[in-house]
């Protein structure tokens, strides 16, 4: 018999949550195959089987929240197990009788955690009661058909005095919405952690926002003079990502601070440029990271950011991907955003915003000209960066996107 268990993924991840099960109970496992899809605060992780037989039990349903190192599954190991098929035993009980041995197994569990008490719970939920000797008839769920989970257990544990007075107004709440006029709808955990963390930044930063607007009419001269050039010489699409990158990274370099975290009483001066790229997905937005960017040509930042876009749609991104980077840059202009004030990620300094391009009326030798121009916005951290520093930052990214041939010396 093989224990499925939770993995470590990395040390800040401690529990996820099951996004689905790829395997049933009664399939054939084969060792290494990938059988359940587990949902984490940053990433979506495939756990596989260390070894090859039947899948027994299911210990935790999809939408279960779950802990590193918690079983969740059990495949039955060696050949005894293998022509055991258990699916289709429940699918003809009657000519199948003689091998239904397996089948009570699997069972068991899910009756027990459904109908053997009087309240509905996850496993980590009730493992989580027994450790706190907390009785679950007395916590007050927050799933509308009446589930304990983890996170309720927890919240009724700290909260003795005030939880058992507040349970019953809970049911009241969710039962007083009118299903025609409201759609209720349960916040993945991706969401949850992008909305705390960015409340965190809000509430732990002195956040500031500086503005300034870029006259796009070079660089797009420049990339529909040498596109299809440039893809023909690389097999790369020449994008505008790698411009601002290009540019961002110059400007790091000449204004350090603005590549750089607070760490207890101290400032971290980041001698790299890992450069985060924010990419939008139907579970959020997630950011990963170009790395050594001022090591990369424009087409090789093309690549990565391409490869890194596809891998967050696909949900393949690694935590590798999405760690340590210096600074980010995030397009609004994509859904049509004319101006923003992006929030920072994370420890970072600071975060650009790229905007939609507008064609405007503005000034140019001392005539009025129409031009397409974009709005950047440069969100930082007013404790390290001054306002010379951000302002002059955002101007020297506005200058070489203006004179892109000076981001090809940058290079």
């Amino acid at each position: 018999m093989a224990e499925i268990k939770v993995p470590e993924l990395a040390e800040s991840i401690t529990e996820g949550s099951i996004a689905q099960w790829v395997k049933k109970v009664g399939d054939r496992v084969e060792k290494g195959e990938f059988i359940v899809e587990l949902e984490t605060d940053k990433v979506n992780a495939e756990i596989i089987s260390e070894e090859a037989g039947v899948l027994t039990q299911i210990l935790a349903e999809e939408g279960d929240t779950v802990l590193v190192g918690q079983v969740i599954a059990v495949v039955e190991a060696g050949e005894g197990a293998a022509p055991a098929p258990a699916a289709p035993v429940e699918a003809a009980p009657v000519p199948a009788a003689p091998q239904a041995a397996p089948a009570p197994v699997a069972a068991a569990p899910v009756v027990e955690e459904t109908t053997g008490e009087r309240v509905i719970a996850s496993p980590a939920a009730r493992k989580l009661a027994r450790e706190k000797g907390i009785d679950l008839a007395a916590v007050s769920p927050v799933d509308p058909q009446g589930r304990v989970r983890v996170q309720d257990v927890a919240a009724h544990g700290t909260a003795p005095v005030a939880a058992p007075q507040a349970a019953p107004a809970a049911p009241k709440a969710v039962a007083a919405v009118d299903e025609s006029r409201v759609t209720v709808e349960k916040m993945s955990r991706r969401r949850q952690t992008i909305a705390k963390r960015l409340l965190e930044v809000k509430q732990s930063t002195a956040m500031l926002t500086t503005f300034n607007e870029v006259d796009m009419t070079n660089v797009m001269a420049l990339r529909s003079r040498k596109k299809d050039q440039f893809f023909e010489s690389t097999g790369s699409k020449l994008g505008f990502m790698s411009f601002f990158t290009k540019a961002v990274v110059a400007a790091l370099k000449k204004y350090p601070y603005v590549n750089a975290q607070i760490v207890g009483d101290e400032i971290h001066l980041n001698n790299f440029f890992d450069i985060g790229v924010a990419v939008s997905t139907e579970e959020g937005l997630v950011v990963p990271v170009v790395r050594d960017a001022d090591r990369k040509n424009f087409a090789e930042i093309e690549d990565s950011i391409a490869d890194l876009a596809k891998k967050a749609r696909d949900k393949k991104l690694g935590l590798a991907d999405l760690s340590g980077g210096s600074f980010t840059i995030t397009n609004g202009g994509v859904f049509g955003s004319l101006m923003s004030t992006p929030i920072m990620n994370g420890t970072q300094a600071a975060i650009l915003g790229m905007h939609t391009i507008k064609k405007r009326p503005v000034e140019v030798n001392g005539e009025v000209e129409i031009r397409p121009m974009m709005y950047l916005a440069l969100s930082y951290d007013h404790r390290i960066i001054d306002g010379k520093d951000s302002v002059g930052f955002l101007k020297t990214v506005k200058e070489l996107l203006e004179n892109p041939e000076d981001l090809l010396l940058n290079s």
